[in-house]
């Protein structure tokens, strides 16, 4: 265990208290020793390290909220000690290595720290410091997110699921899913067939929850802290986005068909309730006042939407702060919970609420004034799955403590105990008269309970934790881990049948029940074997290495199956089926030393690319490298200049197809560019040719089209695939300098991307030329150019024995040595004659090493020169040739 010393230096007013002060200088500083084993888990904005041995961590952050987000949302991995993005907070909480959060940061040495550096951020936060970071601003990026060639397929694990029963019989009924992709899909239902008739995609991460509210409304809840709501019966453009929460939202409630009322829960601590027809409504002078200001409204990437119908309970630790909100409507807060939320649940009328999270109880709410009514203690972990029957006279909880409870809410207490799991309780569903209950959650297993007599019986079991289930008539779904749904007989509306074939077991009233009767042998057996219906996914990606010519990424996904992507295409160049991923990584190693213009993340189940400025404008490769037959031998591409142009060249040619933008065909941008100009702090580097093509390296499928995730000035963050982008974008939509750079052809400042080296003859060499400075040239610079360069001064130089090197012109030769060769390429071209007839054979060494002759500069620095100082070569000649 590593000994952690926390010393927080405040105003006690600030920490101690639970005083709202309303001061707005409020500082927190924090002194973390930290022993070695921690020491690379705190490398995060804000925070410097001190001396050596124990590493000391100073914040001073006046914007508190600020940095608390970013300790919580983008951190928890390197604190708890996790590597890859697939294995981050939520993903371990859906799986089951943890239940919470909290739970597993108070279960380590490192974890505990977090804890109260989060607590005190909350009261901090909660003193209300508005003081704004000094900080300059980072760059918005841009993802793309490289999809599978079936789009009809989820290619992560199912979240939720939402059924849309017809009231006509001729017409389909409809499954609604939501997976951890960042997608919906809709399926048209038949007997024996599910088709995929619309994919919604606008959420940026993964999709937690669904509901149907109204007739045709389908709201659904985000990660990326937003809800959207989309016309179920549409093609899925155009969704409209509410906006309020502070962290992931992960649960949602409806009251039914007939009431436009939606709860949303997450783990910022906070529920809020929507009508989402008042919500859609237009309010003209709202929109005005929220255009600039998205934090003080609901706001979508397509439209505004009002506020005033919103209620919000609010966690009483004062994480969030809500301003009053226009047109005479003030939010109904009440001090409620104090950690994350996981669950809801609304009866019919949509006059009652309940909701569960970590404190292990179940909270009751009022709908009509957002005043908590009641609270239910029981359970003895986080309550993760709540139902309601349709008068909200009972509740049916499910819990990490594996048990399930029947409240009764007139009684306010708990009347029943279900000890049916051997594992957390994930998901329940009721019959329609909500007599029986069915169960799911991470012990793999569909359990079918009878509320009156306590019969239980197994009806399936799964290869994956369970996660959701939803009835449909005499079946039910059951959405898990995987990308893939399950259909199994469930008997909904007269479940005893289920019972009469036998292999029922009584369910106990004690959470160690199930567990003791499966030690001493009597786990039941499961009523069905195979589903009757499956809804097949694409086995998401679990496994990624980026390759050293970073053009490349290789890939592993649950399946095994081991495939390599070019990133700049957006497709599979290669699929190895299931081979073994570290012996074909160390197979596909190449000898090469490119920057890192791009990172690659695998959270949505698929290869996600991103890329933000300057630093992936720091890769340049040869055109013939790449294969470009048009261009010259020795003209360099930008890899991120035409991956940008590859991405939007879609949109390009939209936009000037669009009436009145024939300018823009001519390459005259000076609307937008007199627009994003005022962005940058720095001049262009405007040596790019302006080339409106794209290099086949670079043409993305249209078959399978990459989306795009980013952000502009305006309307947060938005997804949408690149064939589906209307051309009508703008500097709002997009960030600034991938407008510049795709319109303009204009690079931002990059860093030094000369490689300085000397020159020297190998040693007993009779051999030598007149360049005893130190030389620079690019870093891509290939080896055969500097032996071009030896042959060259062997050959002119020869008769000008003493002739001066450093700051003079060498004759006949036309390069100035001044200790660097500032012309790069063309100082090493080779200027041939032709009384040349014979060429001697030249050889290049480093550490005593022959150098081939298509490495470049960077390659031979990263992997044969290996110092910090400047690269030395030696040549010499062969003899004999």
């Amino acid at each position: 265990y590593s000994f952690v010393s926390l010393l927080i230096s405040s105003s006690p007013s600030h920490i101690l208290s639970n005083s709202k002060s309303s001061t707005t200088n409020s500082t927190l500083s924090l002194s973390l020793s930290l022993s070695p084993p921690f020491q690379s888990h705190h490398q995060f904005a804000g925070v410097s390290d001190g001396g050596a041995g124990s590493s000391d961590l100073r914040v001073a952050s006046p914007n508190i909220a600020s940095f608390r987000s970013s300790v919580i949302n983008h951190h928890r991995p390197q604190f708890l000690g996790q590597e890859p993005a697939s294995r981050e907070f939520n993903a371990r909480v859906e799986s089951g290595a943890v239940e919470s959060f909290e739970e597993e940061t108070r279960s380590s040495a490192c974890g505990v720290l977090t804890w109260i550096l989060v607590q005190a951020m909350h009261r901090v936060g909660s003193a209300g410091n508005t003081t704004g970071s000094s900080r300059p601003r980072k760059e918005k990026k841009l993802t793309y997110v490289l999809n599978s060639t079936d789009d009809t397929k989820h290619t992560g694990g199912v979240n939720c699921l939402a059924v849309l029963k017809s009231s006509v019989s001729s017409q389909h009924d409809y499954l609604f899913t939501g997976s951890r992709d960042g997608t919906l899909k809709r399926w048209q239902l038949t007997e024996d067939t599910a088709t995929c008739s619309a994919t919604f995609e606008s959420h940026v991460d993964w999709v937690n929850d669904a509901v149907i509210v109204g007739r045709s409304t389908l709201v659904s809840c985000s990660s990326d802290t937003t809800l959207k709501t989309w016309n179920c019966l549409s093609d899925g453009t155009s969704p409209r986005t509410l906006r309020q929460h502070s962290d992931y939202v992960l649960c949602l409630a409806s009251a039914g068909k007939n009431s436009n009322l939606v709860a949303s829960g997450g783990l910022g601590g906070e529920v809020f309730i929507w009508d989402v027809e008042a919500a859609a409504a237009p309010v003209s002078k709202l929109n005005d006042a929220v255009a600039d200001d998205c934090s003080n409204g609901v706001n979508g990437a397509t439209s505004s939407l009002s506020v005033t119908s919103r209620r919000t309970i609010s966690s009483s630790n004062g994480i969030a702060v809500h301003p009053s909100q226009p047109q005479g409507y003030a939010p109904i807060a009440a001090k409620g919970h104090k950690g994350s939320v996981y669950a809801l649940a609304m009866n019919d009328n949509g006059n009652l609420l309940v909701s569960g999270g970590i404190k292990k109880v179940v909270r009751v709410w009022d709908v009509r004034t957002g005043s908590k009514t009641m609270k239910l203690r029981g359970h003895t972990e986080n309550v993760r799955a709540l139902l309601l029957d349709p008068t909200g006279r009972f509740c049916l909880s499910g819990s990490s403590d594996s048990m399930i409870r029947l409240w009764d809410l007139g009684q306010q207490r708990c009347i029943h105990s279900y000890a049916v799991h051997t594992d957390s309780v994930w998901a329940l569903a009721s019959s329609p008269t909500f007599s029986h209950v069915y169960s799911g959650g991470k012990d793999q297993s569909l359990y079918l309970t009878d509320l009156s007599s306590r019969e239980s019986i197994l009806l399936c079991t799964e290869e994956d934790p369970i996660v959701r289930l939803a009835l449909d008539d005499e079946n039910i779904w059951v959405a898990f881990s995987d990308s893939s749904v399950h259909r199994w007989p469930a008997e909904a509306r007269t479940p005893r049948k289920i019972f009469q074939n036998g292999g029922s077991f009584l369910a106990g009233n004690l959470s160690f029940s199930r567990a003791r009767a499966s030690l001493e042998g009597t786990t039941p057996l499961p009523v069905c074997k195979e589903p009757t219906f499956s809804i097949p996914g694409t086995p998401a990606i679990v496994q990624h290495e980026i390759l050293n010519n970073r053009r490349h990424v290789l890939t592993k996904d649950t399946a095994g199956c081991v495939k390599l992507w070019e990133i700049t295409r957006g497709i599979v160049i290669q699929d190895y089926g299931k081979v073994s991923f570290d012996e074909k990584k160390e197979e596909l190693f190449e000898m090469v030393s490119i920057p890192a213009w791009f990172t690659a993340d695998i959270r949505l189940g698929s290869l996600s690319i991103q890329l933000e400025t300057p630093q992936c404008f720091f890769a340049e490769m040869y055109a013939a490298d790449l294969e470009i037959d048009a261009n010259a031998e020795d003209d360099k591409v930008n890899l991120a200049r035409e991956t940008l142009k590859g991405l939007l060249c879609h949109w390009s040619a939209k936009r000037k197809q669009r009436p009145g933008s024939q300018s823009l065909a001519n390459g005259d941008v000076k609307d937008v560019s007199s627009r994003i100009a005022s962005h940058s702090k720095a001049e262009f580097d405007g040596s790019s040719g302006n080339d409106a093509g794209v290099y086949p390296p670079f043409e993305f499928s249209t078959a399978s089209p990459p989306s795009i995730i980013t952000e502009g000035s305006h309307g947060g963050p938005w997804r949408k695939k690149i064939t589906d982008l209307s051309g009508t974008e703008d500097e709002k939509d997009f960030p600034w300098w991938v407008l510049d750079c795709v319109l303009n052809n204009r690079l931002p400042p990059r860093e030094n991307n000369k490689c300085s080296f000397y020159l020297h003859p190998c040693e007993g060499s009779a051999v030598q030329i007149h360049t005893q400075g130190k030389l620079s040239a690019p870093r891509v610079l290939r080896i055969q150019k500097v032996v071009n360069y030896v042959l060259e001064k062997l050959v002119l130089d020869k008769p000008l024995e003493g002739a001066a090197v450093d700051g003079t012109s060498v004759p006949g030769v036309g390069v100035s040595l001044q200790n660097s060769l500032v012309g790069g390429d063309a100082s090493l071209r080779p200027i041939m004659r032709p009384w040349l007839r014979l060429k001697p054979n030249i050889e290049i060494l480093c550490n005593n090493q022959v150098l081939a002759h298509d490495m470049s500069l960077a390659t031979v620095r990263a992997y044969i020169w290996k110092k910090p100082e400047d690269l030395v070569l030696n040549y010499r000649v062969v003899q004999g040739r």
